[in-house]
């Protein structure tokens, strides 16, 4: 699939946050994907027309920012190109969790990826939340995945030690990652954007795409991990290995498989 993927190079319109822009496309780039970092309500059917994928990002969202993200799903919609919501930080405020509810009544969206914390609030249950944060809780993050993925009709991808993505009948484990992927800003923004490249060039198997791009990239973190130690160094290598990695440039990590289940 990396293979198609930079042989394509397909764009993605992302309608992210400020503090993660230059790295999501950075990432973007690494991989052979082409990013578009536009968020002006005046040219969002534009972009998304040009794309084949659009990434919605509400980590720091306004009201204008909102209505480009409505606009770009919208039209990417009435086009058949996925979109993917990364609800950052969506039980942190009123407004972010009214808007991601607006963007999942509106949009079809193809994927929903989050982490534990914001599944959580999506689906009102209970949860000790930290800002954007996964924070802790004790609910069944496995089970609340598939339920989420039953009742809004799409397939989730929740991050965390092991990563669950989930159609609400099939479920993937990926047991691929590194500890310092949480200790950089935009490490899962980053990974939204990835997932709506994989399914820029495979929009026929929402699932396997998904699964695909979380394997990618949780491998990529395991490599950056062997030879850096400290957050800085970490994000450098870890772009290093996303393009090393899409290029056939990296080693296979021995012993870890996806687990289908």
């Amino acid at each position: 699939m990396i293979e198609k993927l930079r042989a394509e190079n397909p764009i993605v319109h992302c309608i992210t946050n400020h503090v993660v822009s230059n790295f999501q496309a950075n990432g973007l780039l690494a991989i052979g994907a082409s990013p578009i970092m536009g968020e002006a309500p005046e040219e969002a059917v534009e972009l998304a027309s040009l794309s084949g994928a659009v990434s919605l990002n509400i980590g720091t969202l306004n009201a204008g920012t909102l209505e480009s993200m409505l606009i770009a799903g919208k039209t990417a919609n009435q086009l058949g190109r996925p979109v993917v919501l990364d609800p950052v930080g969506v039980g942190a405020t009123a407004f972010r969790a009214a808007a991601a509810e607006k963007i999942l009544r509106e949009v079809n969206i193809a994927v929903l990826r989050c982490n534990a914390g914001e599944l959580a609030a999506i689906c009102g249950t209970e949860w000790r939340g930290k800002g954007v944060d996964a924070g802790s809780g004790e609910a069944d993050v496995k089970q609340l995945a598939v339920e989420a993925a039953n009742k809004l009709g799409l397939v989730v991808a929740v991050t965390g030690p092991i990563d669950f993505v989930t159609d609400g009948n099939d479920l993937v484990e990926i047991p691929f990652g590194h500890p310092l992927m949480s200790a950089i800003t935009g490490s899962g923004c980053l990974l939204s954007a990835m997932v709506a490249a994989f399914l820029a060039i495979s929009p026929e198997n929402v699932l396997n795409a998904v699964a695909e791009a979380l394997r990618f990239y949780g491998q990529a973190g395991e490599r950056a991990g062997q030879s850096a130690s400290e957050p800085g160094s970490f994000q450098i290598e870890f772009l290093n290995q996303l393009s090393k990695q899409s290029t056939g440039h990296s080693e296979h990590i021995p012993g870890k498989e996806l687990q289908q289940k």
